[in-house]
């Protein structure tokens, strides 16, 4: 496990039904290699540092995730998620009990493959920056914004695409989720809401393996990713 100076505690937004991966179990306890994707993103969190992690799941198949992350080597609790990724983030937030000045990264349950070297850079990266820090990656693909009549090329030299965990220090992610609560507004991630406070974002380097697993073809692909990874480590 990776140790920080301060604090580094996580929610884990765990609570999507999967549908659009066509399972029959919650997103989160779908197996990746055998091991639901709730358990490999909280086992790479903690390997990254976190130190405490709270999962909002479905409340109806709590008991499964907490059976799927019985064993986890750092303290982790379930609550029941919100009808949004939004609310569901707040609740978290409520929940991990944490100090003002704790490093709190914000993580999708979906983006299992995280590598911790991730995890870690985005938290020493809140430390030194006092920002909120979302990782990144270039856009690779050619990119059309789409008008009413017409379509015209955007540059993706100026484009990043967004992943998580995102981070901030507790204080900081509480306000903003108040506020946006609080005025009826919904943003789109954890870096937005800081954005929408005032408070800046840094980038750090993403990780291609922390792809977002939401459709069957991109599960196809995580376990041949995580193939070759298994096979690396062999000696």
């Amino acid at each position: 496990m990776i140790q920080h100076e301060v604090p580094v505690v996580a929610v884990v937004v765990a609570a999507g039904s999967g549908s659009r991966l066509g399972a029959a179990v919650p997103k989160s306890l779908v197996p990746l290699g055998g091991v639901p994707l709730v358990r490999r993103a909280v086992d790479a969190l903690v390997a990254g540092g976190a130190q405490a992690i709270v999962v909002t799941v479905p409340a109806e198949r709590a008991a499964d995730v907490e059976d799927a992350l019985n064993g986890v080597a750092a303290p982790v609790r379930c609550v029941p998620g919100g009808a949004t990724r939004q609310e569901s983030v707040r609740i978290g937030l409520s929940e991990l009990g944490a100090a003002d000045d704790a490093i709190v990264l914000v993580h999708d349950a979906a983006r299992a493959l995280i590598p911790p070297d991730v995890v870690s850079a985005v938290a020493a990266a809140v430390l030194t920056s006092g920002e909120a820090v979302v990782p990144v990656l270039p856009v690779v693909d050619s990119i059309r914004e789409v008008g009413e009549q017409s379509s015209r090329v955007v540059d993706r030299g100026r484009l990043r695409s967004v992943q998580t965990p995102q981070g901030a220090r507790m204080w900081q992610l509480r306000a903003a989720h108040d506020r946006i609560a609080a005025d009826g507004v919904e943003v789109t991630d954890d870096a937005a809401a800081c954005e929408y406070v005032g408070i800046p974002v840094t980038l750090v380097a993403g990780h291609r393996d922390a792809m977002k697993i939401t459709e069957p073809v991109d599960l196809i692909l995580a376990e041949a990713l995580l193939a070759h990874r298994t096979a690396g480590a062999r000696p």
